[in-house]
């Protein structure tokens, strides 16, 4: 399989909640909208990826458990006070993991687990051999 393109699906119970919370709270850019009114579909970019909120869920939580967003982000605790005042749930400050990872956890209107992390300089994952 050649993969070309590839893209988060959400559903959320409320898709003008969902667009303010990626758009305004989050700041993602949006690569292109379809449709019209507030049913309409927004692809944000998300790094090396896109996320897409379309259509709407019966009911929240849209996503199971176990689904989670990874964000890598050049400096955490930099978000992290860009998010203060904003209608975003923080669930996990700014903590360097044992692992090495400096990791933010927050909480999208519908529940989905968002991982917001820094790779530190010297970090095996910035090593390309």
């Amino acid at each position: 399989m050649h993969v070309l393109s590839s893209r988060i699906l959400l559903r959320p119970a409320d898709p003008e909640r969902s667009r303010r919370f990626y758009g305004e709270s989050l700041g993602l850019a949006v690569y292109r909208e379809f449709g019209t009114g507030p049913e309409r579909g927004t692809v944000y970019f998300l790094g090396g990826g896109f996320l897409e909120l379309s259509g709407r869920a019966a009911a929240a939580p849209a996503a199971p458990p176990e689904l989670r967003l990874w964000m890598q982000v050049a400096d955490v605790r930099a978000v992290r006070e860009e998010l203060r005042g904003k209608d975003v749930e923080v669930i996990g400050e700014p903590v360097t993991e044992p692992w090495g990872l400096v990791e933010m956890w927050l909480a999208d209107p519908d529940g989905v687990r968002i991982a917001v992390v820094e790779v530190p300089e010297g970090h095996p994952l910035r090593h390309r051999p």
